[in-house]
């Protein structure tokens, strides 16, 4: 076998493509979009690299039109959980043996595969799949799980080369192993690029997968898996399964190889997984990584030095894109009075500019949300606030579930900032605005970090230096993605690493070296090339006059 310590190609951020009239990619993707509307696509499980059916099918369909049929995905068992996770364990010998750079070329080409002739069919499947607009489809299932693919192994590299000083005569070094048994990958609906990241970060560093998506996104996941199959992924490395939640955590968490869990997901399911392989530790071979990404209830705090134009841009965008549907999205706003009567008009004003409907439409900026379980608790929120006296809706309440799920961008103006909807994540179209008295600031700064139990993003919006200076000091723990003059939303692989703490995860920051260090077990080794050849220390030696 031939050596080398090589230099991984240098990432850069995928461009975002725009999407115009007329453009080459507009057309591509309006191709993709039509070649999914015409077939029912056929979804099977993936198990050591065989495809599984069952005689179970699920139905798919777009959240913008539940009566039309994407497809359909066979529903596994237990029994199809344990041949995952058999699966796993066969692959893992060979894969963490394989040289580390022929794993991350795996994840390069996957990468360069999303980015050309895999591009227009993953946004595709996200735009009918999860009812995201062609922009936002291209900024999560193109750009940002390119960039995933592309800086982990970066951060890969990075954590290889860290190693230790050695003294004379000693050499120490460090080995970075996969972890002992097999990683569950547990995956939402709302990000593509999660989606992908969860199961092949874990990967990359050595680690086989079990990986559960959520089911509003099997259309997509196949995608995923399409790509990596392409691009020489060996079976039993990621194994795709669509089972139910309890059903796959009762083999797995009871199973004495799971080495951990890649999650994202809800703060509830989350802390239920905790307790699960706590009760359970006992059977483990290992103590297991719990990585956690979950809700949040984000805020945007306006100061009176704010500029009007950017705060109202920072929560239409913040709050609205993907129709709320992110774990970052701005979803409780503090606003002074001084600038609250200007800010509701722009508010207002782009509201009524913005049309919602189907994602083929790429005129369109809301679309549906993501199925009838959302629908109907974002309509009970909003209905509540209708029949409560200590709220007026300003904008949107409006729903209508006839074709599609659609929900209209709701604000609502509260007259209490504990009110329930600026407490209570709700992920879906509505922000909860409090108007604060100006002179109030310093006691409203208490009341954001102390309303919600999450800490996931936050923002500032204020042209006042030493405002944001003590804004960004006294909220340090109140998110894990702090923005300032920016909307709450967005984050970059590479620039802005991701993840919150509290009740929002364990903020091991997707995006960075930091969540990769969770997938590997450290083994340090000392050599001596000269031991000694007696026990003797010179400080036994007697003195010379004793």
């Amino acid at each position: 076998m031939s050596f080398g310590i090589f230099n991984v190609p240098t990432p850069v951020n995928e461009p975002v493509k725009e999407y115009r009239p007329d453009s080459p990619e507009r057309e591509a993707l309006k191709k993709a979009l039509a070649e999914f509307r015409a077939q029912e696509t056929d979804i099977p499980m993936y198990i050591g690299g065989q495809e599984i059916r069952t005689d179970k099918k699920v139905r798919v369909a777009p959240p913008h039109d539940h009566q039309h049929t994407l497809g359909y995905f066979y529903e596994g068992e237990a029994e199809h959980v344990k041949a995952a996770i058999e699966a796993a364990l066969s692959a893992k010998e060979n894969w963490a043996n394989l040289p580390w750079e022929n794993r991350a070329s795996i994840f390069l080409k996957a990468a360069d595969l999303i980015a050309g002739p895999y591009r227009a069919r993953i946004n595709a499947a996200t735009m009918l799949g999860q009812s995201k607009n062609a922009y936002q489809a291209e900024i999560d299932s193109a750009c940002e799980l390119i960039d995933f693919l592309r800086f982990n192994v970066l951060y890969a590299d990075e954590i290889y080369r860290q190693q230790p000083n050695s003294s004379p005569g000693v050499w120490n070094r460090l080995e970075y192993r996969p972890l002992e048994g097999f990683v569950f990958a547990l995956t939402p609906f709302n990000f593509t690029a999660i989606a992908g990241n969860l199961p092949t970060s874990a990967a990359l560093m050595g680690n086989t997968v079990v990986w559960k998506p959520a089911y509003t996104q099997v259309l997509s996941a196949k995608v995923i898996m399409d790509v990596l199959q392409e691009a020489g992924l060996p079976d039993g490395v990621i194994n795709l399964i669509y089972v139910d939640g309890p059903v796959a955590g009762d083999v797995i968490f009871n199973n004495p190889d799971f080495a951990g869990i890649h999650f994202t997901g809800s703060t509830g399911v989350f802390q239920q997984i905790w307790g699960t392989i706590g009760a359970n530790i006992h059977k483990y071979k290992s103590y297991p990584r719990i990585v956690g990404e979950t809700g949040g209830k984000d805020f945007v705090l306006v100061h009176e030095s704010a500029e009007v134009d950017e705060v109202a841009v920072g929560l239409v965008r913040g709050a609205f894109e993907f129709q709320g549907q992110k774990c970052s999205a701005a979803s409780r706003a503090y606003v002074p009075s001084n600038l609250w009567p200007a800010v509701e008009a722009k508010i207002k004003q782009f509201l009524d500019e913005l049309k919602m409907g189907g994602t083929e439409d790429f005129t369109n900026f809301i679309n549906a949300v993501i199925d009838e379980r959302a629908f109907k608790k974002i309509a009970a929120y909003i209905e509540e606030a209708k029949n409560s006296n200590e709220v007026k809706i300003i904008a949107g309440g409006n729903h209508d579930s006839s074709k599609g799920y659609f929900i209209e961008p709701t604000v609502l103006l509260v007259d209490r900032p504990d009110y329930r909807t600026m407490c209570e994540e709700i992920f879906g179209p509505v922000l909860s605005i409090y108007v604060y008295k100006a002179e109030e600031f310093t006691d409203i700064i208490k009341t954001v970090n102390t309303t919600s139990p999450y800490a996931l993003t936050g923002s500032i919006f204020a042209k006042d230096r030493y405002v944001v200076e003590q804004v960004t000091k006294q909220l340090q723990n109140a998110a894990g993605n702090f923005y300032i003059n920016d909307k709450p939303t967005g984050a970059v692989v590479g620039q802005q690493p991701f993840g919150g703490a509290r009740a929002s995860g364990t903020n091991d920051k997707a995006g960075s070296a930091l969540n990769l260090y969770r997938w590997v077990s450290a083994r340090t080794i000392k050599e001596t090339f000269v031991p000694p050849k007696h026990y003797s220390y010179p400080f036994l030696e007697a003195e010379k006059n004793s």
